[in-house]
């Protein structure tokens, strides 16, 4: 049966509870924390010269397509009527409105460590010990907003600028490129125009939600599940275009090797993006 991903600001009471048992209960099993490792292991950006699955390069959507669904199935194996919820950045965009609230996934850090101090996910209750990171940190932070150098979340304007592009992606399938729908979505580019979109929203929780071990935050799973709804959307949109290269380089180009093409598998699954283009038989969004 096809479930429904819903709004964050349309949970109701017990279904935000739920949610948060859920996420509590994989945590202490152990099994969230393989997820965050997971996500470190495939950080992986321009700069090196293996294979790109999770950032900076066309796969970016299907590798967090299908690693919400991994989560997501941890979810519902806890609890079955648990979906992962997504956050409308261009609509709630207080510091103090959803998501930030005691009974969801708390609120802003305090001044000077940025250590969260509310809501289920605070260090204080015992139930949210960062185990698998890049710092020695092993409680989750946050500066939502960016307290020194402020900075505002993504709008309507900035994402209808990636949903109106009908090309998935182009050459070189990288950082730099500033045509496709993936990178204006993924948000790369130079200086502080490469804060757009996803990174600009990354950027504005801050703290924990900055590198590898960004799903340390159970935010990042709202995040992504609303970028994931961008993609279903544009798939709609632009019906004759799909994921592309749909073919890899050839061995002169410099992204030899380097990105995954559709039918390519699509590591550390043995999917390929092709596999992951078409979830209507799993999930849609209200």
């Amino acid at each position: 049966m096809v479930y429904v991903r819903k709004n964050v600001s349309k949970l109701t009471r017990t279904e935000r509870r739920r949610f948060v048992e859920a996420l509590l209960e994989i945590k202490r099993s152990g099994e969230y924390d393989e997820f965050v490792r997971l996500h470190i292991a495939h950080f992986v950006g321009d700069g090196s010269r293996g294979l790109r699955a999770a950032h900076m390069t066309p796969s970016f959507l299907p590798w967090h397509r299908r690693f919400l669904l991994d989560l997501e199935e941890a979810l519902r194996r806890v609890d079955d009527s648990v979906t992962v919820p997504y956050w409308d950045w261009t609509r709630d965009r207080k510091t103090t409105s959803l998501p930030w609230t005691d009974e969801l996934l708390g609120g802003n850090g305090r001044p000077g460590d940025r250590r969260v101090m509310t809501g289920p996910f605070a260090h204080a209750t015992g139930n949210w010990t960062i185990r698998a990171g890049v710092t020695a940190g092993d409680f989750l932070t946050r500066d939502l907003g960016r307290s020194r150098d402020p900075i505002k979340l993504p709008t309507k304007a900035d994402l209808k600028d990636a949903m109106d592009d009908p090309v998935y992606d182009v050459a070189p399938w990288n950082s730099t490129v500033s045509k496709g729908f993936r990178n204006k979505l993924e948000g790369w580019g130079s200086g502080r125009d490469s804060w757009r979109n996803h990174n600009r929203v990354h950027r504005w929780i801050g703290g924990t939600m900055l590198g590898g071990a960004s799903p340390n935050d159970p935010a990042f799973w709202l995040v992504h599940a609303f970028l994931d709804m961008q993609w279903s959307r544009w798939q709609r949109r632009h019906r004759n275009h799909r994921y592309l290269p749909a073919k890899p380089p050839g061995r002169r180009s410099d992204q030899y090797r380097r990105i995954v093409a559709r039918h390519e598998r699509l590591p550390p699954w043995d999917v390929t993006p092709d596999d992951l283009e078409d979830v209507s038989q799993i999930y849609r969004y209200a």
